[in-house]
């Protein structure tokens, strides 16, 4: 019987500890830089990963000691087809909407109205379920969902929020979306990449409210 293996992703599409090397290599194939290594038990992955790259459990990079800089991502890196989500906000916490759109065209496929109290990622969890349900119904398994919410992202990885958000009457309205979206996640599939919109090197998402 072949051993388990626990693979570390430092630079991918979504960094983090995956147990196939199906998981990591859809990470990996194709992103620039990518890091990556594996390790047999889940210990020595969970330590690896949150060291820096380059040290002693860390994948080895050969080259000089100068100091980094960021490796600019092209845009030939976007994928248009897909769809793409963002916030509007007033406040943090404060009144959040939010929409989804086709990030080549910039057409609105869905959007929510103003939700009474929220913060930023927790709109940008509802919208990708919200984009990832979208897709489902139409039987799309493929097209990807942009966020430039790297917390979002987690938390949808994870099927739980980890807001600090209190729940009060106040906040319940945006309290009962996310129980929603949690069991959505819980109890559906999907196979549709959610990917990192890289903000810093693309400039702003297709759907950002542009309220900054």
């Amino acid at each position: 019987m072949a051993k388990s293996k626990f693979y570390v992703v430092w630079k991918g599409i979504q960094p983090g500890i995956y147990t196939s090397w199906a998981e990591c290599e859809a990470q990996v194939k194709g992103f620039p830089g990518a890091r990556f290594k594996s390790f047999p038990t889940k210990t020595e992955a969970e330590q690896a990963f949150h060291s820096k790259p380059g040290s002693k459990t860390s994948p080895k990079k050969s080259g000089s000691s100068k100091p980094k800089t960021d490796k600019v991502i092209s845009q030939d890196q976007i994928i248009w087809e897909s769809v793409s989500v963002d916030v509007g906000s007033r406040g943090n916490p404060g009144i959040v909407e939010y929409k989804g759109v086709d990030t080549k065209t910039g057409e609105i496929l869905f959007s929510h109205g103003e939700i009474h109290i929220g913060t930023n990622n927790m709109g940008e969890f509802l919208a990708i379920v919200h984009a990832l349900a979208y897709l489902k119904e139409r039987n799309d398994t493929t097209t990807p969902v942009y966020s430039d919410s790297r917390t979002a992202l987690k938390w949808v990885k994870d099927k739980k929020a980890n807001s600090s958000l209190e729940r009060s009457l106040k906040t319940e309205e945006m309290w009962l979306l996310m129980d929603r979206a949690e069991k959505w996640l819980q109890t559906n599939t999907y196979s549709n990449p959610i990917l990192k919109w890289e903000t810093k090197h693309w400039g702003e998402i297709k759907a950002d409210y542009g309220r900054k």
